[in-house]
């Protein structure tokens, strides 16, 4: 099985930040990941990341809130995605 991309979707605001979501299904598991997704899904605005959830090679699911890393619990693309748009949805609101 080759990677596929499921999701790849890019939106510029009227602001200028930029809110961006990619995510593969893989042949097997990222290394630290026990799932078979390599995803990144960032927010950010004028070349600073405010918030990002990805699971980087070794680094397994995390996601980095207003300059700060945390781990993350990864149960479903669904999830994962609905997750990252309530955060972005908390600092473009507040």
């Amino acid at each position: 099985m080759k990677a596929e991309k499921l999701l790849h979707d890019k939106r510029i605001l009227r602001d200028g930040s930029i809110i961006e979501m990619i995510v593969w299904k893989l042949p097997s598991p990222v290394l630290g990941s026990e799932h078979i997704y390599k995803y990144r899904l960032f927010f950010g605005k004028n070349g600073m990341r405010i918030v990002c959830f990805d699971n980087e090679r070794g680094k397994g699911d995390h996601c980095h809130l207003d300059g700060r890393e945390k781990p993350y619990a990864f149960t479903s693309v669904e999830q994962l995605r609905n997750d990252f748009l309530a955060e972005v949805t908390k600092r473009l609101t507040s």
